[in-house]
C-alpha cells in the first residue's frame, strides 16, 4: 500500500499490496470454510484506493492549527494529511473544508471529530462534533461555508442537532435484471446504516440479482434503508421487509415512494417480534395495517434474506429462516456465518457461495450464500 501511514496508522491493518491482502484473506476464508465442501467462490475485488463512501476522524490541535486524526497502531492520536481509502469525493474535501474551518475560530474550538457520508452520485454530509454547545455564531459560519463549498453540513453535540440543509444524501445505482437496465433511487439518512464501500455494494445487489432463484414471495429480515430490497423488487413478486431502526425505516419508506414501487411493504420490527407473527404468539397492528398476513406464508415457494450484525443469526431467527425454501445471507462476520451455516446445511444445501472484499486492507471479509431446501 502506497499510503505514508500504513506502518503507524490503526485503521489499515495490512501493511501489503492490494493483491496480496485480497489473496491472503481468500485463502484464510476459503480454509474457514473447507468443511462444507464447496465446489467454487465467487470473487469480488475493491477498488485499490478511494473507495470508502463514509469516513470518520478525529481532530487533532496544535497551537491555531487544526489535522485530521487516526488512531495510531499505539491507540495514540496520529495527525494525517490525507487519506487514500475514502472516496474521491470526501478525499477531494476534506484539504478544503479543513482550510476554511481553520479561518474561523467558532468553527475551530472545542471541534472533536468530523464525519464524512458521501454517494456515488457525489453527494456529501458533513457532520461537526463538538464538546460545547453550539449556537447561532456557529450556525452563520457554518452555513458561509456549506454555501461555499457546496456541501451539507450537520452540527452535533451533547443532545443537540443541527441541520442547516438536510441529513442525507442521494443515491443512484444501475442494474441489469433478464438483460433489461434499470435505476433505484436512494435515499440514506446520517446516523443510519450504509454499506460503506460503494463499488463493492453493487456487486453484491448484482450477484444475489444474477444468483438467486425466483420465488413469488420473499421476506427480507434487517433490510435497512432497503438497500438489497428495492432491486429485489423486480425479481420476487411480493416483498415484507423488516427493519427495527427507525432512522432506517424512514428512509425505506420514503424510497419506496421515490422509485414509484408498489410490491414492497416496509414495517419497523425486529426479529424476535417477527418470529412471534410469524407463529401466531402475538398480533401486531403494525401488519394489520397493511393487510399482512404471515399465516398465509407457503415457505416452500418462498425466500427469506437475511443481512444481519456482527453477532450473525440469534438462535429464534435461525429456526425462522430454516422454514424457507430458499435463503439469502449476507454476512459481515465469516465466525457467526460459519456457525450458522453448521445449522443451515442441516436442512439446506448451498449452492452459491461469494466473498466480497468491502472493508479492504483489513481482515475483514464480507461473505454472500444462496441455500436451497434438501
Amino acid at each position: 500500500m502506497k499510503c505514508d501511514y500504513v506502518r503507524s496508522c490503526g485503521g489499515c491493518e495490512y501493511n501489503l499490496s492490494y493483491e496480496e491482502q485480497f489473496n491472503l484473506k481468500i485463502s484464510q476464508n476459503k480454509e474457514l470454510f473447507s468443511r462444507f465442501k464447496i465446489s467454487s467462490f465467487d470473487t469480488f475485488k475493491s477498488l485499490s484506493y478511494f473507495f470508502r463512501n463514509r469516513a470518520e476522524f478525529r481532530i487533532y490541535h496544535q497551537d491555531s492549527k487544526i489535522s485530521y486524526a487516526m488512531n495510531s497502531v499505539e491507540k495514540k492520536l496520529l495527525p494525517i494529511n490525507e487519506c487514500l481509502i475514502v472516496n474521491k469525493t470526501i478525499h477531494n474535501i476534506m484539504p478544503k473544508l479543513k482550510k476554511e474551518i481553520e479561518k474561523s475560530d467558532i468553527l475551530k474550538n472545542k471541534l472533536f471529530a468530523i464525519e464524512f457520508l458521501s454517494s456515488n452520485i457525489k453527494d456529501l454530509v458533513v457532520t461537526l462534533i463538538y464538546h460545547k454547545r453550539l449556537d447561532e455564531d456557529w450556525i452563520k459560519n457554518a452555513k458561509e461555508i456549506e454555501k461555499k463549498l457546496n456541501i451539507s453540513i450537520i452540527g452535533r453535540s451533547k443532545k443537540q442537532k443541527i441541520v442547516l440543509d438536510k441529513d442525507y444524501i442521494n443515491e443512484e445505482l444501475e442494474f441489469r435484471f433478464k438483460d433489461l437496465g434499470f435505476r433505484i433511487k436512494y435515499k440514506f439518512y446520517e446516523g443510519g446504516f450504509t454499506q460503506p464501500n460503494g463499488f463493492i455494494n453493487e456487486k453484491m445487489i448484482e450477484w444475489v440479482l444474477k444468483n438467486s432463484n425466483e420465488t413469488d414471495f420473499l421476506v427480507e429480515l434487517y433490510c435497512g434503508a432497503g438497500n438489497f430490497t428495492l432491486p429485489l423488487s423486480k425479481k420476487f413478486n411480493n416483498i415484507i421487509a423488516t427493519e427495527i431502526s427507525k432512522t432506517s425505516i424512514k428512509a425505506a419508506k420514503e424510497n419506496l415512494k421515490l422509485n414509484e414501487i408498489n410490491n414492497i411493504k416496509f414495517i419497523r420490527m425486529s426479529s424476535e417480534e417477527f418470529s412471534e407473527a410469524l407463529k401466531g404468539i402475538r398480533e401486531f397492528r403494525r401488519l394489520k395495517e397493511q393487510n399482512i398476513s404471515l399465516l398465509t406464508i407457503n415457505y416452500n415457494q418462498s425466500t427469506i434474506f437475511v443481512d444481519p450484525p456482527r453477532a450473525g443469526l440469534d438462535k429464534v431467527t435461525l429456526e425462522i429462516v430454516k422454514k424457507f425454501h430458499q435463503i439469502i445471507y449476507i454476512s459481515c462476520n465469516p465466525i457467526t456465518l460459519k456457525r450458522d451455516l453448521k445449522e443451515l446445511v442441516n436442512t439446506h444445501k448451498i449452492i452459491k457461495f461469494a466473498f466480497f472484499d468491502q472493508f479492504s486492507y483489513t481482515p475483514h471479509l464480507e461473505s454472500g450464500v444462496i441455500l436451497v431446501k434438501i
